[in-house]
């Protein structure tokens, strides 16, 4: 079995890739936790590829050459603010700030703004001691002038996906899931390493 380690201590976000994974490769798949915790990383990358390879490489060294490692970094570009909250979008109003007060700061800034289209924006890097690839997802819309539905994290309330009339937080996990753009990246990687021997399920 191929080990991939989650360049994050979030066990939900470990549920979600064994799920996805579960029918394409024989794989177990790890939080940083199993490794004494994920260390803390300084984003100081301009991209959110350079952050979530940032964060892959943090846990490099504690792993063997055989296993891989998988880091995400995602985040919510508006056309109209110069693509802002954007790498900060987990800090944009502030590195404690709740996720009600990014929205109400999201909201405040797109006052008065007719153009309200955006997207989330998520990339993945995925690597070992000698391989590193990179997948993007991308998850078009436009925001919302309040806030709607229960569901969700983040900017879920304020995001209606392009071809919907709900938000994010109105559609259920499942829509979400085939809609988001984290899915849509980790399908990707779901995709590939059908071709990578590491992964291949054994034949019966």
């Amino acid at each position: 079995m191929a080990r991939i380690y989650l360049a994050t201590s979030n066990i939900h976000k470990v549920a979600e890739l064994q799920t996805m994974l579960a029918t394409t490769a024989a794989v177990i798949v790890y939080s940083a936790r199993t490794l004494g915790g994920m260390p803390k990383v300084d984003e100081r990358a301009t991209s959110f590829e350079g952050n979530a390879r940032l964060k892959a490489y943090a846990l490099h060294n504690k792993v063997s050459h055989e296993d891989w490692i998988l880091a995400d970094d995602s985040g919510l570009e508006v056309a109209a603010l110069e693509d802002a909250p954007g790498i900060r979008s987990a800090r944009y109003a502030g590195d404690t700030a709740t996720d009600a007060a990014h929205n109400a700061k999201l909201l405040q800034a797109l006052h008065a703004i007719e153009d309200r289209q955006a997207r989330f924006v998520c990339y993945l890097a995925f690597l070992n001691r000698c391989h590193e690839f990179i997948f993007k997802g991308i998850c078009k819309g436009h925001i919302a002038h309040r806030p709607r539905g229960h569901h969700g994290f983040g900017y879920d309330p304020l995001f209606i996906p392009e071809g919907y009339d709900q938000t994010f937080a109105e559609l259920s996990s499942e829509q979400k899931h085939t809609l988001s753009h984290r899915a849509k990246a980790m399908g990707r990687l779901a995709e590939w390493i059908k071709f990578l021997p590491a992964f291949h399920k054994p034949h019966r």
